[in-house]
This record gives C-alpha cells, sequence and structure tokens, in this order.
C-alpha cells in the first residue's frame, strides 16, 4: 500500500522519506550501544520509538 501513497506525495516529501529510512539504520546501532552501556528511561523509550520507525519503513507501512 505504501509503495502507490509515496509516488502521490510531492517529490520533496518523497526524499525526505528516503532520507529518513537510509539514516535510521545507523541511529538505531547507534542507540541501541547508547542503551546497553548508559541505560535511562528515555534511552529505551527513544530506542523502541526507533525500532518501530524502522519496522515500519522495513514492512512499507510507512
Amino acid at each position: 500500500m505504501s509503495r502507490f501513497y509515496r509516488y502521490r506525495l510531492p517529490s520533496w516529501c518523497r526524499t525526505w522519506l528516503i532520507v529518513i529510512e537510509t539514516s535510521l539504520l545507523p541511529i538505531l546501532v547507534f542507540q541501541a550501544l547508547r542503551t546497553i552501556f548508559w541505560p535511562t528511561t528515555f534511552d529505551i523509550f527513544l530506542l523502541g520509538l526507533v525500532i518501530g520507525l524502522f519496522l515500519a519503513f522495513k514492512y512499507k507501512w510507512i
């Protein structure tokens, strides 16, 4: 469903989606390492949010 939805968006919005999608994996790795070494409640919440976004892009929900 999202593949067809992406083509209806303006080109600048599609560009931002691609940029976010490609930069999400390094952010996920960094946040996971940070959470392992210095866990706080905010870090765990942020890691869950980043994992959710990563899975949404991976399974083409966004």
